[in-house]
């Protein structure tokens, strides 16, 4: 009876860290996670050289690790659909890298413009894809701490922004549910919906009028 009894107390434990809803600060450093590791993936594709993150750093694992992998496969058909749009974002903009300020409020102005419409997973794949292409500028144009600084303003932008929208879904984990099918004549949800983000995006790119500094 014993054993069972602890058992049965162990289960029930396992359930409350599985069920409970994560804190904002957990959802932000997991954003950033998810930041660094997409972040690291187009630099690798791009063959641009750069310094490894700090090594007290946590890398994504489990079922972060799950995540990672989906929007990463969300990213690449998204910037695969509209190439240009989430590349030289810098040059789009028309913007220094040389200025922290410059370009925290260039990202900060364009993931204003994405989500202007509301929330949907579509915008925030495109959201993590304008930051992993402003890093590649930046790591490209000898400015690679600026890396660091697109990591945190995005964690910023997400403690602002989205942790609410987050949390009614349960997490980070409720991305995986966009892949419902790898056939490609079906599309998931988030397709359509990255689609109606991408107005928002280049309403950024030819209207948020940042000037060069």
């Amino acid at each position: 009876m014993e054993v069972l009894r602890r058992s049965s107390v162990f289960a029930a434990e396992v359930m409350e860290v599985f069920d409970r809803s994560p804190t904002d600060k957990e959802l932000v450093s997991q954003a950033k996670a998810l930041c660094r590791d997409y972040i690291n993936s187009r630099l690798v594709r791009a063959g641009v050289s750069w310094s490894k993150p700090e090594c007290n750093v946590p890398v994504p694992g489990g079922k972060l690790a799950e995540v990672s992998t989906i929007l990463l496969r969300l990213g690449d058909e998204l910037e695969y659909i509209r190439p240009n749009v989430y590349r030289n974002i810098a040059r789009q903009l028309n913007i220094s890298l040389h200025s922290e300020t410059v370009v925290t409020d260039a990202f900060l102005a364009v993931a204003a413009q994405i989500f202007t419409a509301g929330i949907t997973w579509g915008k925030v794949v495109s959201l993590y894809a304008v930051a992993a292409g402003l890093a590649v500028d930046c790591v490209r144009h000898a400015q690679p701490a600026m890396v660091h600084t697109i990591v945190d303003c995005l964690g910023e932008f997400v403690r602002k922004t989205l942790v609410t929208w987050l949390k009614r879904r349960g997490g980070w984990a409720d991305i995986t549910k966009c892949v419902v099918n790898t056939d490609p004549s079906l599309r998931s949800h988030w397709l359509v919906a990255a689609v109606c983000s991408f107005g928002h995006f280049l309403k950024a790119i030819f209207f948020v009028l940042l000037p060069e500094r």
